[in-house]
């Protein structure tokens, strides 16, 4: 199952969601994880040697940091950038899709966009 992050400004709404849906999935917060106010730049690598998908809403700046890491040939396990004006039930399906439908290693070095229907 894959492991995931969400940065600090998240909607809470769409983790409690999708842990109310599954139990165990394994979801950080970065603010948890002792990172709240950190860049984007130490956040991909700390999500990277964690092993751990970036799910942001942040589509101005972590997509840059994240296909520079790329560029440089540094690992990422994959970043979510996830529409602030999707339906919190479709974001939250598309990720539990993505928890119990996807193998590891899958969305390595990859931006990719929830929801991944309107």
């Amino acid at each position: 199952m894959l492991r995931f992050a969400v940065d600090e400004n998240f909607n809470m709404h769409i983790v409690n969601g999708v842990l109310r849906r599954l139990p165990d999935v394994d979801i950080v917060r970065l603010q948890d994880a002792g990172l709240e106010g950190e860049d984007d730049p130490t956040i991909l690598e700390w999500a990277a040697s964690q092993g751990r998908v970036l799910l942001t809403h942040d589509v101005n700046t972590v997509t840059a940091f994240a296909y520079q890491r790329v560029a440089q040939g540094l690992p990422m396990a994959g970043v979510f950038e996830v529409s602030l004006k999707a339906p919190v039930s479709l974001v939250i399906e598309d990720i539990l899709l993505l928890a119990e439908c996807s193998i590891e290693g899958e969305w390595e070095a990859q931006v990719n966009y929830l929801p991944f229907k309107s």
